[in-house]
């Protein structure tokens, strides 16, 4: 059993939370809503506390799914700060995507206090950290890595260190960068297979079981169909990702421009009042304009 202290109850944070108790580890939780915190601590019989330096004092590993650079700076830094509250030789491990200049920024400060650093950025979405079903990418020192792993077994199908600081980050963004194409290609499909007059569900059956088979393909065509979209990853979320990528691939001079299009499609759904819809939402785009 290990001491562990998690930053961060959002739709991935509270679950993920939720596994490692059920692992038997002595987990203390903060949100930046302590209302919720309260109610995790309540359901799972953790503890809460009202700043990140309390939650991650005393704690061997301190592991945080925040929003974006600025939130996870803002509990690692400063008075109130996790690093403040974290002994040396204790382990901060980020499940948050964020970009990896801000990744190798943490990870140096996290150095110079005597503390390990692992970004681990998960995929998997709400289902996979209900589950205990992500998949987590990692970066950092091997020996740190390899201590922290056998903490995110509690949610993990797979883990794997990538490199050093910072690898996790861009993988993650390979990650995005895949999925953004893959949903646009599935809603053309879908929509053409409506405008052709098909069963778009038995035409999913047949194809799927082919080279056009995918995760998003087996996971998101009913609900697509249906035009149900209350689920899932948020377009919000997904811009967020994907301007990342787009910056990261501007800096070390990949080409994107499939990648580029489909976040510009994005805007287009969230102008439709899809901010918070699933991203598999692409199909809204095509349907509204005819």
């Amino acid at each position: 059993m290990a001491k562990i202290a998690f930053l961060g109850l959002g739709v991935m944070g509270y679950p993920m939370a939720g596994h490692l108790v059920k692992a038997g580890h002595d987990v203390t939780v903060y949100n930046r809503t302590a209302a919720k915190a309260a109610a995790w601590a309540k359901a799972h019989g953790g503890s809460h506390a009202p700043t990140p330096r309390e939650a991650a004092a005393g704690a061997e590993f301190v592991m945080a799914c925040v929003g974006n650079d600025d939130d996870l700076r803002a509990v690692c830094k400063g008075p109130d700060g996790a690093f403040a509250g974290m002994g040396d030789g204790a382990i901060f491990v980020d499940h948050t995507t964020v970009s990896a200049a801000v990744t190798r920024e943490l990870y140096a400060e996290a150095g110079e206090a005597g503390v390990g650093f692992v970004d681990a950025p998960v995929s998997g979405g709400q289902a996979g950290a209900e589950n205990g079903q992500l998949g987590i990418m990692c970066g950092g020192d091997a020996a740190i890595y390899d201590r922290a792993e056998p903490i995110m077994a509690a949610y993990a199908k797979a883990c794997k260190r990538l490199g050093e600081s910072g690898a996790g980050q861009l993988t993650k963004m390979v990650n995005q960068i895949c999925i953004a194409g893959l949903v646009q290609g599935l809603s053309e499909g879908l929509h053409f297979a409506e405008k052709a007059g098909l069963d778009a569900k038995a035409v999913v059956e047949v194809i799927s079981q082919g080279a056009a088979g995918s995760w998003q393909m087996s996971n998101r065509y009913e609900t697509m169909i249906d035009d149900e979209f209350d689920h899932g990853f948020a377009v919000d979320w997904m811009r967020k990702d994907l301007g990342i990528c787009l910056q990261t691939a501007n800096e070390n001079g990949a080409s994107l421009p499939v990648t580029a299009l489909v976040d510009q499609f994005y805007k287009d759904v969230q102008k439709l009042g899809g901010a918070r819809w699933d991203t598999s939402s692409l199909i809204k785009r095509l349907r509204a304009m005819g």
